[in-house]
């Protein structure tokens, strides 16, 4: 039979009067299941796939629905053959008006998250092996991101390490937090762990010290980028996948970018980019905004000048109560007898602040300035072509100090939302047709921002590339 044809498209058509390149965030890959076997084998023998393949099948009891059906089919399963098709995917990459993508993996979700230890490492090391292999020969066009499990930070730097070192892969999917085990469940009820699941992120109040791996990405020059795909909390219906998916990754991104935020991961790590997958970036320009209203009212000093329980006024208190309590229930003498239940400060000395006071503590804010420098420099939000609030992050009228936060152009080609290559890069446009977004606003969504968030940790991320000259020449200007 004759190959398959590219076509000419609405988004092919956009992409020639561009005169910049146009960059995928978040393409996917949707692997071949059974090819990755052929790579635990080399990992680790034939009994750890006997091993794998009991795990991968495994059910945690009350497990919510995820996703069924995923795959197109009929006259579109040219589409789901393209995501296990390396030469296919570079052929028909021109149909979505895309010059350059990088692939994270859709398997890795599901090994990410496997709760043994030694099967979980192998199996991300393997499809790490397989995705290398299959995509070596379209790297001009397209780069496999590689699977970090992140269960300790051990295991993480230790496959962080081998995929670039051994495997030569420039690109990383790491995940947004970690479903544990209770540790009180554990210690005293180990068969119920299933059923005591919880959700740890890998920044502030994290069983585990995260830094080694932040300072190994900086290290190795790699940008770790994550989707949440924990079920549950919020999402968590055993019925209804489209319940559970609704906001699911905006919500995740959300809390894992407060947790490395609060927890001052770009104070200590000022040159690590960041990036929260396939949910939008309304999110973040709502907490970004968040962030200054809450410090402005619950900064340390301001605590102390205005909420010190030490300083409750009694007396005005005992004179209120007489004047406009309920008597005999509200009298300025019952008051004053139950007066410390309203003083009372956690204060461990007298006259010196609990260091609870300070949730800041991690951040060393001295002024507002502080606050945007560390969140805009850092972090990037991978957004959908149709997502109609792509837009929000280049609203400089709403965002604090006029800021466009580091939104990018994130297609989520070869999952069962984008249902035609040809409409991806066009859907993206409508909001500049519709004046949500300028030309200016456009080639930094497809172009400037997912160039930089690879190319500010590591300025030969596209060297040999398709893109290579447009990037040299956007880092040069």
């Amino acid at each position: 039979m004759d190959g398959y044809q590219a076509r000419t498209t609405e988004s092919s058509e956009l992409r020639a009067k561009l005169d910049h390149p146009v960059i995928d965030g978040d393409a996917h890959i949707i692997e071949c299941p059974f090819v990755l076997p052929d790579f635990l084998k080399q990992v680790g023998g034939a009994d750890l796939v006997k091993r794998f393949e009991k795990s991968i099948k495994e059910v945690r009891p009350g497990e919510p629905k995820s996703n069924f059906w995923p795959a197109h089919t009929g006259k579109y399963t040219i589409d789901r053959l393209t995501t296990m098709l390396a030469p296919l995917y570079q052929q028909r990459i021109d149909e979505a008006g895309v010059d350059f993508c990088t692939l994270y993996p859709t398997y890795g979700f599901r090994l990410q998250v496997l709760p043994d230890d030694e099967v979980r490492a192998a199996a991300c090391r393997a499809l790490n092996m397989m995705n290398a292999e299959l995509f070596s020969d379209v790297a001009y066009r397209m780069r496999p991101a590689a699977t970090i499990p992140m269960h300790t930070p051990d295991e993480a730097i230790g496959e962080l390490e081998f995929a670039v070192k051994e495997l030569g892969m420039k690109a990383a999917m790491t995940c947004n937090e970690v479903l544990r085990p209770h540790p009180e469940v554990m210690k005293n009820a180990p068969e119920l762990a299933d059923y005591a699941l919880h959700w740890t992120p890998l920044a502030l109040d994290s069983p585990y010290d995260y830094d080694p791996f932040w300072a190994k990405c900086v290290e190795l020059g790699v940008a770790p980028a994550g989707h949440s795909i924990n079920y549950g909390g919020t999402h968590a219906s055993t019925t209804n996948y489209v319940y559970n998916r609704l906001g699911l990754f905006a919500t995740g991104g959300n809390a894992a970018c407060r947790a490395m935020f609060m927890g001052g991961v770009t104070r200590r790590f000022p040159g690590l980019n960041v990036g929260f997958l396939e949910g939008g970036v309304w999110w973040a320009a709502a907490l970004y905004n968040d962030l200054f209203e809450f410090w402005e009212k619950r900064n340390r000093d301001q605590l102390l000048r205005l909420h010190d329980p030490a300083n409750w006024d009694v007396e005005m208190s005992r004179e209120m109560f007489d004047l406009y309590g309920k008597k005999p229930y509200q009298t300025g003498e019952r008051f004053v007898e139950n007066a410390a239940m309203f003083m009372k400060d956690g204060r461990i000395e007298p006259g010196v602040t609990p260091e609870f006071v300070d949730d800041w503590k991690h951040l060393d804010i001295e002024k507002k300035e502080d606050i945007r420098d560390l969140f805009v420099n850092n972090f990037y939000f991978g957004c959908e072509a149709d997502d109609a609030l792509n837009y929000t992050a280049f609203n400089t009228k709403a965002n604090k100090f006029g800021v466009r936060l580091k939104a990018m152009f994130s297609s989520d080609i070869g999952h069962w939302d984008v249902v035609d290559y040809g409409d991806i890069l066009s859907e993206t446009y409508e909001a500049v047709e519709d004046g949500l977004m300028t030309e200016e606003d456009f080639r930094d969504f497809v172009f400037t921002n997912p160039a930089t968030f690879a190319t500010r940790m590591n300025p030969d991320y596209f060297k040999g590339t398709s893109v290579e000259g447009a990037v040299d020449r956007l880092l040069s200007s």
